[in-house]
């Protein structure tokens, strides 16, 4: 068993009986006598030798031994002794990472290929892709921004990964609208990130199309961004060769990750996507502040009641022995 003491100091009053002994006068007591004049007459009938009139109390060894006891069990409780338990390890996010994620009309298109070769909703391919690296990233904080022709939070910061996996279950195609807010995703995205008191802040854009909708360009909310500290990967899923809505900005994109320090990926496939992810993952590990304690359990009390049991003891035994002798 591991013992400490809280307050260690409080052994300097051990020594304490001792110098009230040699320093503090005996305490006297003064009680009514009386007086006889011839009292030297009296002892030499009795054949006793006469004494000083003061009374020194003696006190027994065991008296003794059950006093000290009790002050060195009352100096040890002072010293708040505790138990120390096993050494415990606690990880706190060191990172917040925002998952905004495109969910416009384009995102049904079903052009996407699964590693088996069939064609797959774009949204569910990056919703299965993603739900890995949300299932890798245990010890981070993150948070869902989903975007169309508006931008809304799906979930606010967690550590809850089980939670966030729940949120981006329930997300489906133009349930944001069917336009494309790419800024406004990633002022959103900022705005989340007010409440963050990291330093390490990550954002992963993905994106099918070109901005179509947002009140604040990408170009300027990617500056904000860099002053901010806020690292951008972006991703691209569209089609750069469509036409109007449904042609993915890439430039644009890749602007957004040039200016924030980030990078910028091209995905075409369900297995490009898994690559791009794994790549995010090897360029901006997961980053912890590890915190470790030892769990402390008081054990003061149980000092002071040994002190008190050995002081009820002792008096108990004084009170029978004075009895017997009666």
């Amino acid at each position: 068993m591991n013992l400490a003491l809280a307050f260690p100091w409080a052994l300097l009053l051990l020594p304490l009986p001792l110098l009230v002994w040699r320093v503090v006068p005996p305490h006297r007591h003064r009680v009514t006598a009386l007086r006889v004049p011839f009292f030297r007459r009296i002892t030499e009938a009795a054949g006793i030798d006469a004494t000083p009139g003061a009374v020194v109390l003696r006190r027994r060894r065991i008296q003794m031994v059950v006093a000290i006891l009790i002050w060195l069990l009352l100096v040890f409780g002072l010293a708040r002794p505790e138990q120390l338990g096993e050494p415990v390890t606690l990880e706190k996010a060191g990172r917040d990472v925002v998952l905004s994620l495109d969910i416009s009309g384009s995102m049904d298109e079903r052009d996407f290929k699964a590693p088996d070769g069939s064609p797959v909703q774009r949204l569910e391919a990056v919703k299965s892709v993603l739900s890995e690296f949300i299932a890798g990233r245990e010890g981070d904080r993150m948070a869902l921004i989903i975007f169309g022709t508006r931008a809304f939070v799906q979930a606010p910061f967690t550590e809850d990964l089980a939670s966030l996996q729940g949120f981006l279950d329930q997300t489906v195609v133009g349930m944001a609208g069917p336009n494309t807010a790419l800024g406004d995703a990633i002022g959103l995205g900022l705005r989340t990130f007010d409440a963050s008191e990291v330093e390490d802040k990550l954002m992963i854009l993905l994106s099918d199309g070109a901005d179509t909708s947002s009140r604040m360009t990408p170009v300027n909310a990617a500056a904000i961004a860099a002053d901010r500290g806020v690292t951008i990967y972006t991703i691209g899923v569209g089609d750069p060769e469509a036409s109007g809505e449904d042609k993915v900005d890439l430039e644009a994109l890749k602007d957004i990750a040039d200016r924030t320090g980030g990078q910028f990926f091209y995905a075409d496939d369900q297995s490009a996507l898994t690559e791009i992810y794994a790549e995010i993952d090897a360029q901006a590990p997961r980053v912890v502040e590890t915190l470790s304690y030892r769990p402390r359990e008081s054990l003061s009390h149980l000092a002071f009641a040994a002190a008190l049991a050995l002081a009820i003891a002792g008096l108990t035994g004084l009170l029978l022995a004075s009895r017997r002798s009666v």
